[in-house]
Formats: C-alpha cells, sequence, structure tokens
C-alpha cells in the first residue's frame, strides 16, 4: 500500500510539472514534452515500476533478478526520481529563458506556415538533390542487406525465423551503417514530411510528385526489417505535420479511432511476424503488445540496476559515443547489449537477440552509477527544454515545422533507447546542419546580398 501511495503522489506532482512546463498535456494538442510524458515516462516506465516493486508484474526479465526485494525497490525510487526531477530541470530552463510554455506553445499551433524565401525554386532544387541521394540511399540499403527481412516475409524465408532475419539485417548489414541510418532510415521520412507541408503550401504538382515518392521510400524503410514500431512513429508524425500546419484538428472522438485502428494493426503485426498462437497469453498484461508497452522498456533499467557493481563492473564512460572514446583509444560498448549477453546468452548465440534498451537513466547508472543518473536526469531535462523553446521560437516553415516534429517523436524514443544518443548523435547533428545550413543559406542570399549589391559592395570583393 506504501508504494501505492508513494506512486500516485509521485504521479500528481509529475503530471502538473510537466502540464506547465510543456504548456499543455491535452492529447489533442501533442507536443515535444507531451510525448516525453505520456510515451516515454508514464507508459513505458512509470506504470510497469508500480507493478513491478509490488511484485505482480510476473515478466520474464524481472524474474532473472538477485536480491529481487531490494532491486525492486531501488529501480522504483530510481523510476520515481526520473518522474520528479526531469520536469524539474525543464521548468529551471524555462525560467532562465524567459519561457511561457502555454502562451508561446498556442500561439505557435495559431500561427500560419512561412514560406522559406521569394525563390521557391531554388529550394526545390537542392530539395531535390537531397531526395535523389535518399533514394540512392534506400536501395543501398536493400542491396547491402543479406536478406531484406520484407521480402522474405511475402516470398518466403525457409527455416529462417523472422527474428534472426531481422536481427541479421541490423546486425549483419554489409554495407556503411551511418550512411544507411543517416540517409535512408532517417532522411527519408523527414524529407517526405517538408515535401507533404510544401505540397500543401504550393499546391504544385513537382512537389505533389516529389512527396509520393518520398512517402512511399518512408513507408518502406520503417518496414522493411519488421520492426514494429517505426511505421507508427512515422504515420504520427504525418498527422503532427498535419496539425502543425492547422489541417487536422484532433477530437477525444479521433484519438480514440485512432488508437483502435492502430491496436487492430499492432495485434496483426505481432501475429504475423511474431507467429503468435496462444491467443491468452498474447493478451495477458505481462505478455504480447501489453507487456511490451508497459514492462519491456522498463524492466532492462531494473536489471542494468542490479548487475552493474556487482555481477558487472561500471563502464566508466566505455558506452560514451564512440567519436568520443575513440580519442582515449577505449573500445565502445553498449550497456543493452552487455545486459543481452549476460542475462540472455542463448538469444546472442541463436542470433535473436540484439540489445535490452531501456530509460535513459540504465545506461548513466552503467557508465557512471547514482551520480550518472542525477547529472543524467538533470542534463537530458534541461536538453530537451531547450530545444522545445528553440523549436517554438524559429520561424515556421516547412523546414522548421518538420525537424520540430522529428524531435517531438525520436526523443521520447531515445529516452527509453540509452542516455549516450543525448551527448552526441552524428544523424541528428547532421540533419540540423544541413538543414538549417540550406535555410541560413537562401536567407542570406536573399536578404544580406541584395543589400550588398546596392551599396556596391560586392563589386569591392570581386574587385579585391
Amino acid at each position: 500500500m506504501l508504494y501505492v501511495v508513494i506512486w500516485l503522489i509521485v504521479l500528481v506532482v509529475s503530471t502538473g510539472l510537466f502540464r506547465y512546463v510543456s504548456g499543455s498535456l491535452s492529447v489533442v494538442k501533442p507536443n515535444l514534452v507531451s510525448l516525453v510524458y505520456y510515451y516515454s515516462l508514464l507508459i513505458s516506465s512509470f506504470i510497469g515500476s508500480l507493478l513491478i516493486v509490488l511484485g505482480i508484474d510476473h515478466y520474464y526479465m524481472t524474474e532473472k533478478l538477485f536480491r529481487p526485494e531490494e532491486y525492486r525497490v531501488i529501480g522504483f525510487a530510481v523510476v520515481c526520481f526520473v518522474m520528479v526531477c526531469l520536469p524539474l530541470a525543464m521548468l529551471f530552463i524555462s525560467r532562465v529563458c524567459g519561457f511561457h510554455p502555454k502562451h508561446e506553445f498556442h500561439r505557435y499551433l495559431q500561427s500560419p506556415v512561412q514560406p522559406i524565401g521569394a525563390n521557391g525554386n531554388e529550394f526545390f532544387y537542392w530539395f531535390l538533390a537531397l531526395s535523389i541521394v535518399s533514394v540512392l540511399a534506400i536501395l543501398y540499403t536493400i542491396w547491402k542487406t543479406p536478406q531484406v527481412p520484407i521480402f522474405a516475409l511475402l516470398v518466403g524465408h525457409g527455416d529462417t525465423s523472422l527474428a534472426e532475419l531481422r536481427i541479421a539485417a541490423s546486425m549483419h548489414f554489409k554495407g556503411n551503417v551511418l550512411f544507411r541510418n543517416i540517409f535512408a532510415l532517417s532522411l527519408t521520412p523527414l524529407l517526405s514530411l517538408i515535401a507533404y507541408i510544401f505540397a500543401v503550401l504550393t499546391n504544385e504538382a513537382r512537389w505533389k510528385l516529389l512527396f509520393l515518392v518520398l512517402f512511399a521510400g518512408a513507408v518502406f524503410v520503417s518496414i522493411y526489417d519488421l520492426a514494429k514500431s517505426p511505421i507508427f512513429f512515422y504515420l504520427i508524425m504525418f498527422l503532427l505535420v498535419r496539425i502543425y500546419i492547422g489541417k487536422t484538428k484532433l477530437s477525444a472522438a479521433k484519438v480514440l479511432a485512432y488508437s483502435v485502428v492502430g491496436s487492430i494493426a499492432l495485434v496483426g503485426m505481432y501475429i504475423v511476424i511474431q507467429g503468435v498462437r496462444d491467443a491468452e497469453s498474447f493478451l495477458s498484461y505481462n505478455k504480447g503488445p501489453i507487456g511490451r508497452m508497459i514492462f519491456a522498456q522498463i524492466a532492462p533499467t531494473f536489471l542494468h540496476l542490479n548487475l552493474f557493481g556487482e555481477a558487472l563492473p561500471f563502464l566508466h564512460g566505455r558506452s560514451l559515443p564512440s567519436i568520443l572514446t575513440s580519442l582515449f583509444d577505449v573500445d565502445n560498448v553498449r550497456s543493452a547489449r552487455i545486459v543481452m549477453a549476460h542475462v540472455f546468452p542463448e538469444r546472442i548465440e541463436d542470433g535473436t537477440g540484439g540489445v535490452l534498451n531501456t530509460l535513459f537513466v540504465a545506461e548513466a547508472y552503467a557508465n557512471f552509477g547514482y551520480l550518472g543518473i542525477i547529472v543524467g536526469t538533470v542534463y537530458i531535462g534541461m536538453m530537451i527544454q531547450l530545444l522545445y523553446i528553440c523549436f517554438l521560437r524559429l520561424p515556421k516553415n516547412p523546414v522548421f515545422v518538420s525537424l520540430f516534429i522529428y524531435f517531438s517523436v525520436n526523443i521520447p524514443r531515445t529516452i527509453v533507447g540509452g542516455f549516450t544518443d543525448f551527448l552526441f548523435n552524428p544523424i541528428w547533428v547532421l540533419l540540423v546542419i544541413l538543414f538549417g545550413g540550406i535555410v541560413l543559406f537562401l536567407r542570406i542570399k536573399e536578404d544580406v546580398w541584395p543589400w550588398l549589391e546596392k551599396r556596391g559592395m560586392l563589386k569591392k570583393i570581386r574587385v579585391r
């Protein structure tokens, strides 16, 4: 009963803090911070942590805990700390930046989308070049993947299970992984969102055609390896685009309808891909889709707390981004992979095990102990809120809207994926520099060059 009371108190306090720092926790007006609250914390972490501390989870991962009574309580305390400390860090940044969440978020929603410069042709050609690179990257991904899982599902896969094909597509890719991840898996969905906004804004056939090509590519890269979540997150991004440009207004009825359709689709994917035959266990709270939502992302946190410092030594920064570890000639490892290998070695051996991704504090703890949990939570809270404030205050053009939505969906996913991606994520950095650079270049060319020409300064520069 004590844990239930603590859980309820933390829930009320955390909800109040997140409502303030986000400007709205309404499900019909989703935003970056509210998605972090609902998806990353409430559904994926907080509900499961209560069931685990009460000992009524009966989940296969928590059965691997040693001294389970002690570590169930420790894990619950850590999750409660994150639920309160993360929005407190966001509140601190809001005060420092003079940010008024409710006012600025609603003003952003009501603002019209602005074009990028007066010369739409120039941006289109830049965008077309990126789109060609994106399509070529998809073809490269197909070429270098030993056996594309979606094709195997359609034409037959022999004795090899779909789970093994999924892991092989990720772990045994024969090409450049960074090129695949950036230009095929990440760039294509983002380009499709930008193209859609331009198609709506300009009503031009060229943008509509380009959008159709990119949309098909984005759907393919979301399902090619038979992963269940990417296609749902892509469709959520697409829905958010329509909301932010004023083409869709959500209501409680629409949210319910989308949820029902999404649940049916998810169940269908589980049945086809996982080959589910036991309906009773499939629909139970600790197995199938439900168990995956409330336990699969948080149970590994308890395993991290249980193993590192006890059965496994702390990593002391070895899972930091490889660009940093390489400076010190240290091999890069991910704590999620180490825990998988330690707890489920048979899955590594048979090729069906990848990593046990979980709440970011787990990886922070695996590297730096409890200090990592405290510093990591404060750092990520401040980073998320700074990003949220920046996007709400940037011009509302197709590029910045699409980047805003891209981060609004991918940051919540990364929060339950690890910690080090928040220190340096080459994909995020490249996308921001690439699109921010194009917009800045066009802005300078349109505003600064005419000013220089008017004063004859360009001629002086050329003469020199």
